[in-house]
């Protein structure tokens, strides 16, 4: 599963506030959240970005969170 849920809670931000920085409705990022959408290849880098961590920390495919460079 995607760790965006944890970084957006982590933050304090809505999903509101993050589905306007990815570019799509608080209710298409309600689905990826919950795991009923999938998140594009263009939505999975603006959210790496946004939250400065990689691509893979994102996906779950590592544990620690590594800043993007």
């Amino acid at each position: 599963m995607y760790r965006i849920r944890d970084l957006r809670e982590d933050r304090d931000l809505s999903q509101k506030e993050i589905a306007k920085v990815i570019k799509t409705t608080q209710q298409h990022y309600s689905k990826i959240e919950n795991g009923k959408a999938d998140i594009s290849g263009e939505k999975l880098v603006l959210s790496a970005e946004f939250y400065n961590v990689s691509v893979d920390y994102i996906l779950g495919l590592i544990k620690e969170p590594r800043e993007l460079k």
